[in-house]
């Protein structure tokens, strides 16, 4: 079937839009379109059986036996009907259309009648049959033949996509929660399955295929296609997992439509109820929504990371609450299939995130921790950055982030940053945020898809190539290149000592003074030293003592009181005497310093080069030195552009100065 019979019959489902215009709004058309598709396929598909259910119904009538299995085997599909009314007679009644279809729906088997009450069908048609519309809904999808003969289960594929296409587009508000731009989703499939091209080839071959937030499918149709597209000989099984119900119901519906299981994609939130607990798989591949917070997950994901530690989806860290994107990363990591000794198996991983997941979080916080899991295990592949506004809920930047636990000898200890933010073409018309997209050689466009998808495949070569026109696009770091050493440099705490009325203020206000006996007579002795000041801690003591000895009072001993005394009397001064704990300079919180040192250089090294001379009483409290993971990707690839001249600036201010003053002189003329 031709990409021109795909659109025709995708127009002819789409044209029921003519008779809802008016009682509904533009954006809900696709939920009456879509189940209606739903069910005018499931027809179809289940007519030449259709007989066959009817006499197994009659056959089992009365006999309390759960009669699923037989029905399924007459049906010849995972799901059946067990009743012989049709869109067509139910048309043909139209005074009793709703009771009627309601009737044909209730007879469907469990799971095909799970994915319409997704939909709300029965919601939709009380809302058709209120509005006098129902028949005339019913009539229109029963011209449409989606009979497998005429429609095979691929290409019935196509169509469903379309019509979600234009659903998604129709309700530009929230596209882009459920739905992620075919082109963005050609080309991450490609660089996930692209380094396989020859494995996938064997004859036989079998793949698996799992998106933890499948959204409305299209990824995993998209892997589909793709593998199929190398090897139209192989299977592929898709597996999905969905917490947004009509997102979900959609999913299965293509699903069945394609005669794929159904089951395979499970509804509910990934976090709480893995609906794939215990399943590998060979490829997965998500586009989570950006900066979304856990809250609602927090008890069960937070008790597994404690409870299950390593053994667990989340032991490497918890992200901050507000942003869950890290966890679906080590979620979807859990999913791969380990590598055997011979170095099959494994899998490979590809994910959509914005920039937070590349550098959020300090060192050993939850975000860097899940990072430096993730290089020092040599999981990550490639990031590649893509341009703005290729979204339709976000106009910001996007990376793709690929990961495997196979890489080859070449990419071993190796990460790839691929910088593709300048591939783009702009919309003719926006769609949301989405201004641009990525051209893949139709229509006179330029095929950015398979230009990123082959510099991906040599990039290697091309970073170490610097003849290379790309050369500047791609670079190669190793895994612990990312990795630092987050050091406390600490300076000693010099003081100066000094009686004057704010220190005699703070005195007085502090603790240890105020609860003395007679705490106003002791800080009226010490009044009488105002003026007074010193260099050293001995001296101001013995003199500050002798004072308060001399008005009759005892000198109180203990530390707080002692702490409290020099913490007040004493003021900061750089050139003041350093002050010592155990015999050892204690430093001045006041001036402490942070520096983050590559991982693999000594931090003695970098703190007499860097630090000793502006400050060479500095040292490091190595009981504070931390281990932290980054990735700075536009730090790696910012090029210095100079100011322009100043010249060039004043000539440009004088042009559009005497362009002005035309403009105005036209205006008074």
């Amino acid at each position: 079937m031709n990409s021109s019979k795909h659109t025709e019959l995708a127009n002819h489902a789409w044209s029921v839009a003519d008779l809802l215009r008016g009682d509904y709004k533009q954006s809900d058309y696709g939920k009456v379109i879509l189940p209606f598709t739903v069910l005018r396929r499931l027809e179809c598909v289940l007519e030449p059986t259709r007989d066959k259910v009817v006499e197994t119904v009659d056959r089992f009538a009365g006999q309390d036996i759960d009669t699923g299995h037989f029905l399924r085997r007459a049906s010849g599909h995972s799901f059946y009907n067990r009743s012989d009314l049709t869109l067509k007679k139910i048309a043909a009644d139209p005074q009793n259309a709703a009771k009627n279809l309601q009737i044909y729906v209730g007879a469907f088997s469990e799971n095909a009648r799970e994915v319409l009450d997704k939909y709300e069908f029965n919601q939709q048609v009380r809302k058709l049959d209120g509005a006098n519309l129902l028949y005339q809904v019913i009539g229109r999808f029963t011209d449409l033949d989606l009979h497998p003969d005429v429609v095979p289960n691929h290409n019935m594929g196509y169509i469903f996509e379309e019509l979600i296409r234009r659903f998604a587009e129709q309700s530009n508000e929230t596209a882009g929660e459920h739905f992620t731009p075919r082109e963005v989703i050609k080309l991450m499939v490609n660089l996930l399955v692209a380094p396989d091209a020859d494995a996938l080839s064997l004859p036989g071959v079998v793949r698996t295929v799992m998106d933890p937030a499948c959204g409305t499918g299209g990824m995993l149709s998209a892997a589909d296609d793709r593998i199929l597209a190398l090897n139209p000989d192989a299977t592929v099984e898709v597996y999905g997992q969905e917490l947004n119900p009509e997102s979900w119901a959609i999913c299965r519906s293509d699903l069945m439509i394609k005669g794929q299981d159904p089951e395979n994609i499970r509804f509910g939130n990934s976090f709480s109820d893995d609906g794939h607990a215990r399943r590998k798989f060979d490829y997965i591949l998500a586009n989570p929504p950006f900066g979304v917070e856990w809250k609602k997950v927090r008890e069960e994901v937070e008790y597994e990371h404690k409870s299950l530690g390593d053994a667990g989806r989340f032991g490497a860290g918890l992200p901050r609450i507000n942003d869950g994107s890290l966890l679906f990363l080590q979620h979807m990591i859990s999913k791969m299939k380990p590598v055997d000794v011979n170095g099959g198996g494994g899998s490979r991983v590809a994910i959509v995130f914005n920039g937070s997941p590349l550098f959020t979080g300090a060192a050993e916080s939850g975000e860097s921790n899940i990072r430096r899991w993730i290089l020092e295990n040599d999981w990550l592949e490639a990031i590649v950055a893509l341009p703005d506004q290729l979204f339709y809920n976000t106009g910001i930047s996007t990376y793709f982030w690929i990961l495997t636990n196979r890489k080859d000898a070449d990419h071993k200890g190796k990460v790839v940053l691929l910088d593709a933010r300048d591939q783009w073409v702009k919309m003719r018309k926006s769609l949301g945020d989405k201004r641009k997209e990525l051209g893949d050689g139709t229509n006179g466009r330029p095929d950015h898809i398979g230009d990123i998808t082959r510099l991906y495949a040599e990039a290697l070569q091309v970073a170490g190539d610097p003849e290379h026109a790309l050369h500047g696009k791609v670079k190669i770091f190793a895994n612990e290149d990312f990795g630092y050493q987050r050091i406390t440099v600490e300076r000693p705490l010099r003081v100066r000592f000094e009686v004057t009325e704010e220190t005699l203020a703070a005195l007085a206000e502090a603790k240890p003074v105020a609860k003395l006996e007679r705490s106003e007579e002791f800080v009226a002795a010490v009044r009488t030293l105002l003026g007074s000041s010193w260099t050293t801690k001995s001296d101001a003591f013995i003199a500050l003592k002798d004072s308060v000895v001399a008005a009759g009072l005892t000198w109180p001993s203990g530390a707080p009181f002692v702490k409290a005394v020099r913490e007040t009397i004493g003021v900061r001064d750089l050139q003041g005497e350093v002050q010592k704990v155990k015999g050892a300079p204690e430093p001045d919180t006041g001036l402490r310093d942070y520096e983050n040192v590559p991982l693999g250089e000594d931090v003695e090294d970098y703190l007499k080069r860097e630090v000793h001379p502006h400050v060479p009483d500095a040292w490091i409290d190595y009981t504070k030195t931390k281990i932290g993971y980054e990735i700075p990707f536009t730090r790696h690839f910012y090029v210095y552009e100079p100011p322009r001249p100043l010249a060039e600036i004043d000539a440009e201010l004088k042009s559009l100065e005497a362009e002005i003053q035309a403009l105005l002189g036209e205006v008074t003329e």
